[in-house]
């Protein structure tokens, strides 16, 4: 499986379809979770009612982090791979 994409343009953003999203969205849960349990979270999310972009904002609350601590921490995780 192709490891994960970052897109730097706005062109290259517009340019990704629905289909591509999703395509690309479960081979990065498969590569993370494996094949039965990425199955099993897209099944929980589907069976229960689930606001994603709330809980993100409890879970960084909960670990007391703004959002540019989460970027430096996604930028010093790039650098390591």
């Amino acid at each position: 499986m192709q490891s994960y994409r970052f897109y730097k343009g706005v062109d290259e953003l517009m340019t990704r379809t629905d289909t591509i999203v999703r395509s690309e969205g479960m081979e990065a849960l498969i590569v993370k979770l494996g094949l039965v349990d990425a199955e099993r979270f897209v099944a929980l999310l589907l069976r229960e009612p689930f606001n994603y972009t709330e809980w993100r904002r409890m879970s960084l609350l909960a670990e007391d982090i703004n959002v540019h601590e989460l970027s430096k921490r996604a930028m010093e995780y790039l650098d390591k791979e």
